[in-house]
């Protein structure tokens, strides 16, 4: 590592949430006036390392120092005022503010003895900031009319402002331009000659090796690899990030897929979300697709159970064309469509279990009438159906669901599905914030389900899981289909490549270009 003195020191900090580790023992430094870079995939533990350090989280073991002093912020104003800046990947402006306004809203100098705004300090010191920064705008503008590479660097102005020690990128690149990319890291290299010191959190390797000093893997909450940039490559990173057996945790894959068509894409796009997607879902089958966030991975599974719209392209079930489908349509058809977010998308927290399980199959339990709802019919089914699910024996069916493990809540969720006997599910993030053991038990569920003839269709940031789980697998990138990769030729690097590789000409994807631009949407 870099031989500047230390600025910050992580030492075998530790961090759980509901029962699940997702950081353990991190230890590493950042110094003085250098870049580290910080690299993992998704649910790596990135995220929650700099939240720790952002002071939204507290660490539950370890320490971190800042100039040999102990540091343990309690908010993210303990952080802004030891000098920690964050340039978020979603930059944290308000668009209807000006430049000056959003540099200092919470630090406006004030007319001396006065409750007022010293304006003309304000827009002194705003310009002062913007030429440190090359941005030659004026600080009256409205942030709304910037482009997201000046807006990334009214951010870095603010982060100056606040007497910056310290500053953290995350994904800083995903929505400029490769001219905007090159004017930032000018920006940063100047930075560090004044001693600014970075931690830098990318998926775009080339520019983690080009920008940093240092670099640091995590892999499920740990340190697997500290280096000088020099000493590494872009392989052995890659290697390094996803590199360890699956052996022995996924259940053998006990059938293949028919080859009867449940669900077929045909050049499916919608304007800055995803273009000219094309697969089939066959029956028996488990179909991967891998990428990263912003790849248009979720965008796609909420267009195809009809949460959002298409402008052009077929959706069909079974041979039947969808124009517009909508959720409800989709439901009476056949399909589940697991959300990534179960807590606030997936279950009602405060209901029962009982009540999450019914949600979506309570029609089917009524009387002829349609007045009365058959509860001895219900209770028996789901009495049945929480042996198959293999819900936790302690878990009673009238109990808040919010009271269950990660683990028990996702298999309520695959309950609520099943009662209404799809076939074909759409499963986002299916193991997100579950223990190993848990997820083996989804895993097992998921693979009888395929196993016993539904089509199945797995969203997922772990790419041991999908090579563990699936029959073929589609990496997307940028809103497309970048790769599509059969069981015999599954490669952990083929499929991280295919999602790493970047124009040379942008690298501002569909999905953050409609973020960004009002009238892509």
């Amino acid at each position: 590592m870099s031989s500047s003195p230390r600025i910050l020191e992580f030492d075998s900090v530790e961090k759980s949430f509901f029962g699940v580790k997702v950081l353990k023992a991190v230890t590493f430094d950042l110094r003085t006036g250098t870049a580290i870079g910080l690299v993992g995939e998704n649910g790596a533990g990135k995220s929650t390392l700099m939240n720790i350090l952002g002071g939204i989280h507290t660490p539950d073991a370890g320490y971190i120092r800042m100039e040999g002093e102990p540091y343990a912020p309690r908010n993210p104003q303990d952080a802004a005022r030891a000098g920690v800046a964050f340039i978020h990947q979603e930059l944290n402006l308000f668009s209807n503010l000006t430049i000056a306004e959003n540099i200092f809203i919470t630090t406006f100098p004030r007319v001396a003895g006065l409750p007022m705004i010293a304006r003309k300090t304000v827009r002194e010191r705003a310009r002062s900031l913007l030429d440190q920064v090359g941005l030659s705008v004026n600080p009256n503008t409205r942030v709304e009319s910037l482009s997201a590479g000046e807006r990334q660097l009214v951010e870095i102005a603010k982060a100056l402002s606040l007497d910056a020690r310290i500053i953290i990128f995350d994904e800083p690149t995903s929505s400029l331009t490769a001219l905007e990319t090159d004017r930032l890291f000018e920006l940063i290299s100047t930075l560090r000659a004044r001693g600014i010191s970075m931690i830098y959190i990318s998926h775009a390797l080339s520019d983690v090796m080009k920008l940093c000093d240092d670099i640091v893997v995590l892999r499920d909450g740990e340190v697997v690899g500290k280096s000088r940039t020099a000493e590494t490559s872009t392989a052995k990173l890659i290697s390094l990030m996803v590199g360890r057996s699956i052996d022995q945790l996924y259940p053998e894959r006990t059938g293949r897929p028919a080859a009867e068509r449940a669900l077929s894409v045909r050049n499916l796009s919608q304007p800055g979300i995803v273009r000219n997607i094309a697969f089939d879902l066959h029956d028996q089958e488990i179909l991967g697709i891998s990428g990263l966030m912003g790849s248009g991975r979720s965008e796609l599974a909420r267009i195809l159970f009809g949460l959002d719209p298409f402008e052009t392209g077929e959706v069909l079930l079974w041979g039947e064309n969808l124009p517009k489908p909508s959720p409800r349509q989709c439901v009476r058809m056949g399909m589940a469509f697991l959300t990534e977010n179960r807590r606030e998308e997936g279950l009602c927290m405060e209901a029962s279990i009982a009540e999450n399980m019914a949600l979506v199959s309570l029609p089917n339990f009524a009387n002829r009438g349609g007045y009365w709802i058959d509860h001895g019919r219900l209770s028996k089914s789901l009495t049945a159906l929480r042996g198959a699910v293999r819900l936790t024996r302690s878990a009673r069916l009238s109990q808040a669901v919010r009271t269950l493990s990660g683990g028990n809540q996702q298999k309520v969720v695959l309950a609520k599905w099943l009662l209404n006997r799809p076939r074909v599910f759409i499963l986002d993030e299916p193991t997100r914030g579950i223990d190993v053991g848990a997820k083996y038990e989804v895993y097992s569920l998921i693979n009888k389900l395929a196993s016993d003839g539904a089509a199945v269709l797995i969203i997922s940031s772990e790419i041991e899981e999908l090579i563990g789980m699936c029959d073929q697998i589609l990496v997307m990138r940028n809103g497309e289909i970048a790769d599509t990769i059969r069981r015999p030729d599954f490669d952990r690097e083929r499929i991280l490549r295919g999602a790493l590789k970047q124009s040379h000409t942008t690298r501002t994807s569909p999905v953050e270009t409609a973020r960004h631009d009002p009238e892509s949407r």
